[in-house]
């Protein structure tokens, strides 16, 4: 992975969880080839361990295909809540939490 090809390494992305695709405006160019293009998304592999559904794929130049970073976005089933989470040197950090039930009780507001 290249600190060298991205503005802010691991940047907080709050609750955007990406499955795929790149954070191209943390992308400041390929620092083997100098080059500002597309990135590349390859190796990408998905699968369940424990329960937990975990996808990868790293980042290549569109050039030379030095490798930017490596992608992991992983979700699960916790209790009633769909967890999120995203860990990237060019994409971020990132986690969410989602409620499965029409109503999230995190949400509700007591009556008296």
């Amino acid at each position: 992975m290249c600190g060298g090809c991205v503005g802010t390494e691991y940047p907080e992305r709050g609750t955007t969880c990406l499955e795929g695709g790149s954070f191209l405006l943390n992308f400041v160019g390929c620092a083997q080839c100098g080059r500002r293009d597309l990135v590349l998304l390859s190796n990408r592999a998905a699968g369940l361990h424990g329960g937990e559904e975990i996808v990868t794929y790293d980042h290549l130049c569109r050039s030379c295909h030095h490798l930017i970073a490596r992608h992991e976005y992983t979700f699960s089933v916790v209790d009633e809540y769909q967890e999120y989470t995203m860990l990237c040197l060019l994409c971020g950090r990132a986690e969410d939490s989602i409620s499965i039930l029409p109503d999230d009780p995190r949400q509700m507001t007591p009556l008296f």
